[in-house]
């Protein structure tokens, strides 16, 4: 049984490991969508610490994205050198962070935004806190739009340009790298850096799950009534579940401006947060398998659905835009999927145990 169990998992790594070296050979944007996949993969277990083991639903979730974003694109562009001169003087040859400082101070800043909207939600439940967590979003995306005047700090709606790809011990992942005659483009290079973060991130997320700090987040969850009866103190196990899942969420967002090279506030907008809550709930809510088969479906599947909107296009003489086709296409396909399999498409083993009846 353990030498089965083994097998599989060197299977599946050797997979994984190879998948951007097959994918390339069909082209760079195959190897793009898989690193777009892990990228929501992250948000997705961060927010499963919110919305699946405490039970707090959070609608403003990409506003932590938007910050750890915003943290690696001002740290790593010349945006803030041109802007104020005094920075410029400090540094004359630009502000080019090493990615060692700028990923734990997004991720510190993200988590105290965390808790900053969680403090004043702690009364709230449901709808209530679903609204509050919305406005929050919207909010951060709004302060990002509007913040080039009278200061320059986030240069507004034309966003953040020139952002240095991210390095790592001297690799410079934004350029490809050539093994002999082999070549290893750049997306694949940033392919196994995402998959090492969404490892060890599945590895944190597990180990807080089977902890006590996830037995009394799940007890929240269940009932908070009982869990405060029980003697937990349900105030600071919600701000740190708040914390916590806003803290991969800053980690996702430096990754993401690194990737891009370029941010600006359209990338987190509303239905960002309503994607990532759909991730969660579509695979199963609380458990990490499925959130993780709902972030690669709800990411990938947009995107494959590309080469299949076009000739559906074509085949109506261009009457229906491709865009809409492609959002009909998703659409149906969750609405499918959630009357089919009400709970996720992988739902916990243990969640709604009690109810059943004998």
């Amino acid at each position: 049984m353990k030498n089965n169990k083994t097998l599989q998992y060197i299977l599946i790594a050797a997979g994984l490991i190879a998948l951007p070296l097959i994918l390339q050979v069909f082209g760079n944007a195959w190897v793009r969508i898989a690193d777009m996949a892990l990228l929501y993969i992250l948000l997705a277990i961060g927010l499963n610490i919110v919305v699946g083991y405490a039970g707090l639903l959070d609608l403003g979730y990409v506003a932590f994205f938007a910050v750890g974003a915003y943290m690696y694109g001002l740290l790593s562009s010349p945006h803030l050198t041109n802007t104020f001169a005094w920075i410029a003087t400090a540094f004359p040859e630009g502000m080019h962070m090493p990615i060692w400082l700028i990923v734990p101070v997004g991720a510190a800043l993200a988590g105290l935004f965390g808790m900053l909207l969680g403090a004043p939600t702690l009364k709230l439940r449901g709808d209530y806190l679903a609204i509050v967590t919305l406005g929050f979003g919207e909010i951060i995306r709004v302060f990002m739009n509007n913040l080039d005047h009278p200061v320059n700090i986030t240069n507004g709606p034309k966003g953040l340009d020139q952002i240095d790809p991210i390095s790592i011990f001297g690799l410079n992942l934004g350029k490809k790298l050539m093994i002999g005659d082999f070549e290893i483009a750049s997306v694949s290079l940033y392919y196994y850096l995402f998959l090492s973060l969404v490892l060890v991130t599945i590895l944190i997320s597990h180990r807080l799950e089977v902890s006590r700090i996830g037995r009394a987040w799940m007890a929240i969850r269940e009932d908070e009534i009982a869990a405060k009866a029980m003697g937990l103190n349900t105030r600071n196990l919600k701000l740190l579940a708040f914390g916590m899942g806003a803290t991969f969420g800053g980690v996702s967002g430096a990754m993401f401006a690194g990737f891009q090279g370029f941010i600006s506030p359209e990338s987190f907008s509303l239905m960002e947060s309503v994607m990532i809550v759909a991730m969660v709930v579509l695979g199963g809510l609380g458990y990490l398998p499925g959130v993780i088969l709902g972030a690669i479906l709800l990411s990938a599947l947009p995107e494959v659905l590309r080469y299949v909107a076009g000739p559906l296009q074509e085949m109506t003489g261009g009457r229906l835009d491709a865009s809409i086709m492609r959002q009909l296409l998703v659409a149906l396909a969750m609405i499918v999927i959630m009357l089919m399999r009400p709970r996720g498409l992988w739902p916990s083993p243990e969640h709604g145990k009690s109810l059943k009846t004998k």
